[in-house]
């Protein structure tokens, strides 16, 4: 079978757990060599290991996309030590459940900080150099909650519309330059992120390489948006846009906001 991605060179953030483990090895799997990056130097190595065992190049980066510096030079590390750069895909993220009564700004904050500006630090580290070079393709994990909000994620959700609105217009701006932008709306995926979160059976938790193979579709096909699962995702943002009391209902009767169990939440990469 041919692979989508032979001679690709890709760096994924928040790539030593969750959707970016799994995107980094679907790369790989598609013939790509992998910058992986993350802050958890132990994780990193394993994935690379992994990514190794593929016959595929694996560059190991410790960086946090909080720091703008910092991901400036994981960018330049994996131009330099995968000889260029094709795709860049921004993962990381943390995630909160909390009502919004109970929210304080610094939380708010935070949440905005990792989400929203770490993630617009990585285009802004890495689109100069695709713009020389007019190709390559930049991809967010954003979030079905970035489409429609569900309680009691407010925090998140708010970060969540920033990006999703942000990277509509960077789409626009870039027409023509060579430059792909996507975004990949995931619904609720079986990672350390919600281990936390029990979901309704009418909406399990995905496998984290539907959202991998999303990506893939993203940079082959030059899609522009994609969500996973379609159908069910495609049935709430329609349901939004004819009547939001319609889809606020449909959040309400199936459980959509899910319940905690007594695992405490991880905050690292989804």
């Amino acid at each position: 079978m041919k692979q989508k991605l032979t001679g690709k060179k890709v760096a994924v953030t928040g790539a030593s757990s969750g959707i970016g483990r799994a995107t980094a090895i679907r790369m790989a799997k598609e013939g790509a060599d992998v910058a992986l990056i993350a802050r958890n130097r132990e994780r990193i190595h394993e994935v690379a290991e992994e990514i190794r065992a593929l016959g595929r190049k694996a560059v190991e980066i410790e960086a946090d996309i909080t720091d703008a510096e910092g991901i400036k030079a994981a960018v330049q590390k994996a131009i330099d030590e995968l000889g260029g750069l094709d795709v860049f895909h921004c993962n990381a993220g943390i995630y909160l459940r909390c009502p919004a009564k109970d929210l304080r700004m610094d939380q708010i904050r935070k949440i905005m900080e990792v989400d929203y500006f770490g993630c617009l630090n990585c285009v802004y580290a890495v689109l100069p150099y695709f713009l020389e070079k007019k190709s390559g393709s930049i991809v967010t994990t954003c979030s079905m909650d970035g489409k429609k909000g569900v309680p009691p994620d407010a925090a998140y959700v708010g970060a969540k519309f920033a990006m999703n609105g942000f990277f509509q217009v960077l789409r626009q701006e870039l027409r023509g330059s060579g430059v792909h932008v996507g975004i990949i709306y995931p619904s609720r995926m079986d990672t350390p992120q919600i281990a936390h979160v029990d979901c309704p059976k009418i909406t399990p938790k995905g496998d984290p390489d539907m959202v991998a193979k999303a990506v893939v579709k993203s940079v082959v096909k030059k899609k522009k948006e994609i969500m996973v699962p379609s159908f069910s995702c495609h049935l709430l943002t329609w349901a939004d846009a004819i009547s939001p009391s319609l889809s606020d209902w449909l959040v309400r009767v199936n459980r959509l906001d899910g319940t905690e169990n007594e695992i405490e939440p991880i905050n690292e990469a989804k």
